[in-house]
């Protein structure tokens, strides 16, 4: 690629969780993008958007929410006084939080999702707007770039679009130096708010790579790169140190918390390679994803948790047949539950999906006058791609297995 192509960097909640992390990650900006045009995507800070969905239920509900916003701005308010010290003048969060409280003031109990986006989206802008200014750097509103539909929580991206406004936008900005937006954060072409999934923060790398024709992607994170599975569950993990687009993607798919599902197919398209270094360790390998060949790869060992399995059957005892299976298919949509592992026999057909009790009592309203359908929820997914018959033995030895599956290279059970 030409010299000039620019860098993406994102940076994840944990890397800037506190005002000691924003200041690891200018150390990293400064040493390893110096003179280079830089984008820097960031996610909002250490746990705020789980704190920003507790608020929200709270407005939603008309239940009191003052302590915990009181929280959260006194949360921002001490990592910008240590960036900038206590005679500082105000940052531009403070304005933002002021806009947090006027969306929340205004919640009504009609379109939960909509007003989702408007809400939780703040952790993101209240971040980068730290983070730019311990960098010095310039602040950029991803939301009238970033151009998706009204698919709320999940905003589809409008691609001829975004590209069209980025290239107007950033190349002129980058030349000026770096340049810090948020991820997981869109905009429809009426100016409101989306957000485009839960950790959506590579995918808004991979949407400004793509539309830059960036020379790669980095994303930084609290372990050394791609690892075989959660070093937090499983000690004994390897580092791939070069891994495929393909690969990667099937392991993405399948839930493997270290990319965002999304986020390799825009970067494949162009042959954006993508990194995953550690902020802990700047100087450490990491792992190099990218179009490679390589030899078979050890198991990789993938959990998730909060998973719900149901199973659909027929009231009459007839079979599943093909016209069943486009029914359940269209109320899961609808529902918009999305189907981790499936398998059926003659007269049932089982799925398993993240839970969310909302959605699951949705999709039992729109079924409810054609089948049965029995769930139980609290369950954890596993999964092992390239498995052998020791992982098999390893990860099932004791457990109660609800629901089992395997192909040529992908092993995944259902258990309590």
């Amino acid at each position: 690629m030409a010299a000039h192509s620019p860098l993406v960097y994102k940076f994840g909640g944990a890397s800037v969780k506190d005002a000691a992390a924003i200041l690891n990650l200018k150390h990293i900006v400064e040493t390893t993008a110096a003179g280079r045009p830089l984008l820097v995507v960031v996610s909002a800070m250490g746990k705020t958007t789980n704190a920003l969905e507790e608020i929200f239920d709270l407005a939603h509900r008309g239940q009191p929410y003052e302590a915990l916003l009181g929280a959260l701005h006194d949360f921002h308010a001490a990592a910008a006084e240590e960036l900038a010290g206590p005679r500082a003048a105000p940052g531009t969060w403070l304005a933002t939080l002021h806009e947090l409280r006027e969306q929340l003031a205004d919640i009504n109990p009609e379109h939960y999702d909509r007003q989702y986006d408007q809400v939780v989206s703040y952790g993101e802008l209240l971040a980068s707007q730290l983070v730019a200014q311990a960098l010095g750097a310039q602040w950029l509103d991803c939301r009238p770039l970033v151009r998706t539909d009204r698919t709320w929580r999940e905003g589809r991206v409008d691609w001829p679009a975004t590209e069209r406004l980025v290239q107007a936008a950033l190349p002129s900005l980058l030349a000026q130096g770096p340049v810090i937006t948020q991820g997981f954060v869109g905009g429809t072409a009426g100016g409101l708010t989306t957000t485009l999934g839960r950790e959506g923060s590579d995918y808004s790398a991979a949407i400004f790579a793509y539309c830059l024709n960036a020379e790669s992607v980095t994303i930084w994170k609290d372990v050394a790169g791609l690892l075989s599975a959660d070093p937090k569950i499983f000690p004994d993990a390897v580092r791939y140190p070069e891994i495929s687009y393909q690969e990667t993607i099937e392991m993405a798919y399948y839930g493997a918390s270290v990319i965002h599902p999304k986020t390799l197919k825009p970067l494949a398209e162009r042959g954006i390679p993508l990194r995953v270094r550690s902020f802990v360790d700047p100087g450490a390998p990491g792992t190099l994803i990218h179009d490679c060949q390589h030899p078979a790869l050890a198991p990789a060992f993938i959990r998730k948790t909060g998973q719900c399995l149901l199973s659909f059957e027929s009231k009459d005892f007839a079979f599943i047949s093909e016209e069943n299976l486009e029914v359940i298919f269209g109320a899961l949509a609808q529902a918009r539950l999305k189907i981790n592992l499936m398998q059926n026999s003659a007269i049932s057909f089982s799925v398993c999906t993240d839970f969310s009790e909302r959605r699951v009592q949705q999709l039992l309203g729109l079924l409810a006058g054609q089948f049965r359908v029995h769930y139980n929820a609290d369950l954890t997914l596993f999964t092992i791609k390239n498995y052998d018959a020791a992982s098999v033995a390893r990860l099932t030895e004791g457990r109660q297995l609800l629901l089992e599956q395997r192909t040529r290279s992908t092993f995944q059970f259902v258990c309590r």
